[in-house]
């Protein structure tokens, strides 16, 4: 946009100074030069050049430009737009020439200034582009950003923190910015600096929970445990009603031996509608491991999920299931597999975990609706056969199972232990149909097969 109203400016001014000229003429003498036909033929030339620099004719528009300099070679804007066009062009030394003849007629222009460094900054000539953004810099600080950027390409990290301070003291901190000094700190590897920082930061606005809650996490990504723990407590201390820094006290809390403390942080993640679900599945994943190796808080455990009944996402149903699988109690392990399969009825894994905990507790009948519900999303996989093969068996439909199983080993590529299971099935099926010589050809074969495993 200042450009464009840039280059308006400079074509008034171009412009408008010989047509009032023209106001001034006697058209009743006869010319006695040729200049109006001169200043018609250079506007014709000026805006041809534009006119095919728009449609990205940039050949033709620097045939027009240079036309335009054969009848006044004393304007920097025609220079500019050479610049220009010359740039798009990609031949950059033509176009740094015609550019710094515009900066030499006009050397505060920021607009040359700019493309010229635009020109270096496409070539990968970074120490050009900084000496040129270092004079941009005097006519608009947001360029100092731009700066930092190209110090840290110079490996000048120092500078580059140096510019990116003084950005934030002038016009407060920016996700750009932290983005930068993070990949500084990234790359120096120098986390003092980063923490130091942020303790700046605090310092001088305590009351900000972002940048207490970013060097809580920057203290625990060093492993510094105990000033990681120490920061958590001085945000409590400092926001008491905060609730994002429970999701790192309840870890604190549990490494310190703090239960009670520990749980009643996992309730307020788990009730705060601020706290995203993937963070809130995270901890209660957390705290499922944790009473998976302390089972006397298995009734705090109910609770907590109590609490969270109609928020649970699949992830956390699959992880109480999973826990409750370990801890022996197969009837809620698989009724929050369901659930968990109820809001992603596409997830294979817990398709496969479901089935198997149906055959499990030899609820066979479920396993058959649900077996054949699943081959409709996946009929390539031999599992569901293999089980629809098993409950079948169970249920003594003994052909139904030999053509589930016969068909899911058509499916069955490179695994052996299902495709023992699968002739040990069969075995079963014809041995239930009293075909004693077939039953013993496919237990020979699974036989077979694990004795090579």
């Amino acid at each position: 946009m200042r450009k464009q109203l840039f280059i308006l400016l400079l074509m008034t001014g171009i412009f408008c100074i010989p047509q009032l000229s023209f106001g001034q003429v006697d058209f009743n003498k006869p010319p006695n030069d040729d200049l109006g036909n001169v200043e018609d033929e250079f506007q014709e030339y000026f805006f041809e050049a534009l006119k095919q620099k728009g449609i990205e004719n940039y050949d033709r528009a620097v045939d027009a430009l240079q036309k335009c300099l054969n009848l006044n070679s004393k304007l920097p804007i025609i220079y500019f737009e050479l610049g220009k066009n010359y740039n798009k062009l990609k031949n950059f030394g033509a176009a740094e020439d015609a550019l710094k003849k515009a900066i030499n007629m006009q050397p505060d222009n920021e607009w040359f200034l700019d493309e010229l460094y635009d020109v270096y900054y496409q070539q990968d000539d970074i120490k050009n582009a900084i000496k040129t953004i270092k004079q941009l810099v005097e006519y608009h600080p947001d360029y100092k950003q731009d700066l930092a950027a190209l110090y840290i390409r110079e490996e000048k990290y120092r500078q580059a923190l140096e510019l990116l301070d003084e950005l934030d003291a002038q016009l407060g901190i920016s996700d750009s910015r932290d983005a930068m000094r993070n990949d500084i700190y990234a790359i120096t590897g120098n986390a003092d600096d980063r923490i130091e920082n942020l303790e700046q930061r605090i310092a001088n606005n305590p009351n900000n929970e972002d940048n207490h809650l970013k060097l809580i996490y920057r203290y625990s990504q060093i492993g510094d445990k105990k000033n990681a723990y120490k920061a958590a407590k001085n945000l409590l201390n400092i926001k008491p009603e905060s609730k994002f820094v429970h999701l790192a006290l309840y870890k604190f809390y549990l490494q310190d031996n703090r239960v009670d403390d520990a749980i009643n942080s996992v309730k307020v993640v788990l009730t705060s509608p601020e706290i995203n679900a993937d963070a809130k599945s995270k901890v209660l994943k957390d705290f499922v491991a944790f009473v998976a190796k302390n089972p006397e808080y298995e009734s705090d455990l109910v609770d907590i999920t109590t609490l969270v009944d109609e928020n649970k996402d699949a992830q956390t149903h699959s992880d109480l299931g999973q826990y409750y699988l370990k801890a022996g109690d197969k009837v809620k392990a698989l009724s929050n597999f369901k659930e968990a399969l109820k809001q992603d009825p596409n997830n294979f894994k817990l398709i496969k975990d479901v089935l198997l905990l149906q055959l499990d507790i030899e609820d066979y009948q479920a396993v058959l609706t649900d077996s054949k519900r699943a081959l409709e999303l996946y009929p390539a996989q031999p599992f569901l056969y293999l089980v629809h093969g098993v409950a079948n068996n169970k249920l003594g439909d003994y052909n139904t199972a030999i053509d589930n199983l016969e068909m899911g080993l058509d499916f069955l590529i490179d695994s052996p232990k299902m495709e023992s299971d699968f002739y040990s099935e069969l075995s079963l099926a014809y041995k239930g149909l009293n075909n004693i010589s077939k039953s013993e050809t496919f237990a020979k074969k699974a036989k077979a097969i694990k004795a090579q495993q």
